[in-house]
């Protein structure tokens, strides 16, 4: 007899066997949670150390920039067009005020003095005709009025002939020399030196703070080691509405001359003390492409939230924080570098300071 041998094919026993993996797989997880094929949402949350924000007062210290201008600055010129007789300084020579810099030629203001002399003399006769009646109220009037106008001529004829110094100061510049003419032209120029100023550009925030009676710290850096002691002069009224700022003018009294006009100055003023949020710096990021700066807030839900700050000064390792933060908020200080606006975070600096 001839034994017969039942056989299944392999593509069919293997199906078969898939199927029943499968089966009891899903069934043997039936009623749990497969943690194969699930996703923890606790590792998808990005690990990162904060810190708590608080206020603190700050000294509200501030350093400008401006250049070196003498308190004033003078040209010496004739309104008429003549011609120079004599200079009787030179570049470099201190002069007072009032002293004569400059000599023109005399021939219209002699001429002009001897017209005034000869009105006054008329007006003079005149006036004893007129006291006894021997001419007239308009007559006398009329001479009155040459006489003045002539007197006020040569008066201006004077100021433009002997070219005085209106103050005392330094000649930093002349233009002419002996026997050239004018044309009123400047012929020289005189800058005072005690006390020189420098102006800067201060701040809308402080302007309230302002007042002439601040003393502030000049420095050149010509003379690193030194500082010279400034005050406020004069308080520009107005708010450029481009930068927010006003124009505030710094004088120093300058006795010894050292320093001089042109130099580069450094102002520190000192507005007192005032209630800052303070943060620190590994908070802070730079918003790449613009000058913006942002910090990471990390909110009750374990999230955070993107957030402009404005920066005021740096206090060693921490920033003065202008706008952007309030008090007891906590800002991301490491692991910001991996974060975008909404994500989940994992505050890890308990942890880390347990380590």
């Amino acid at each position: 007899m001839k034994k017969v041998v039942t056989s299944f094919p392999f593509g069919r026993i293997g199906t078969f066997g898939i199927f029943v993996a499968s089966f009891t797989l899903l069934t043997g997880c039936k009623g749990g949670k497969p943690t194969a094929l699930t996703t923890d949402t606790e590792n998808s949350a990005v690990e990162v150390k904060s810190e708590v924000v608080h206020r603190q007062a700050v000294e509200q210290i501030r350093e400008y920039t401006g250049t070196i201008s003498p308190y004033s600055k003078n040209m010496i010129a004739s309104q008429s067009a003549m011609r120079i007789e004599k200079i009787f300084v030179e570049v470099g020579d201190h002069v007072k005020a009032g002293q004569l810099l400059v000599q023109m030629e005399e021939s219209n203001y002699l001429q002009a003095k001897l017209q005034a002399e000869n009105l006054r003399v008329d007006y003079q006769r005149a006036k004893s005709l007129y006291e006894t009646g021997g001419i007239s109220k308009q007559q006398i009037d009329q001479l009155q009025t040459q006489l003045n106008v002539a007197e006020e001529s040569l008066a201006n004829l004077e100021k433009n002939t002997r070219l005085l110094s209106p103050i005392n100061g330094v000649v930093t510049q002349r233009f002419f020399d002996n026997g050239d003419m004018t044309g009123g032209q400047p012929i020289l120029q005189v800058q005072q030196l005690q006390p020189v100023k420098v102006l800067i550009d201060v701040q809308e925030e402080f302007f309230s703070l302002m007042n002439t009676k601040m003393t502030a710290d000049v420095k050149v850096d010509i003379y690193p080691d030194d500082n010279f002691p400034g005050k406020v002069n004069l308080i520009y009224p107005t708010i450029d509405n481009m930068t927010h700022t006003f124009t505030s003018e710094i004088s120093y009294g300058n006795s010894n001359l050292k320093i001089r006009p042109g130099m580069f100055a450094r102002v520190t003023l000192n507005f007192g003390s005032m209630n800052r949020v303070v943060a620190p710096d590994k908070a802070i990021i730079k918003q790449a492409g613009t000058d913006e700066r942002f910090v990471y807030v990390i909110n009750n839900d374990n999230t955070v939230s993107h957030r402009t700050v404005k920066l005021g000064q740096r206090l060693n390792n921490t920033y003065e924080i202008l706008s952007g933060l309030n008090d007891g908020e906590k800002v991301v200080t490491a692991g910001g570098s991996r974060l975008i606006n909404g994500a989940a975070v994992k505050d890890v600096t308990e942890l880390a300071e347990q380590l």
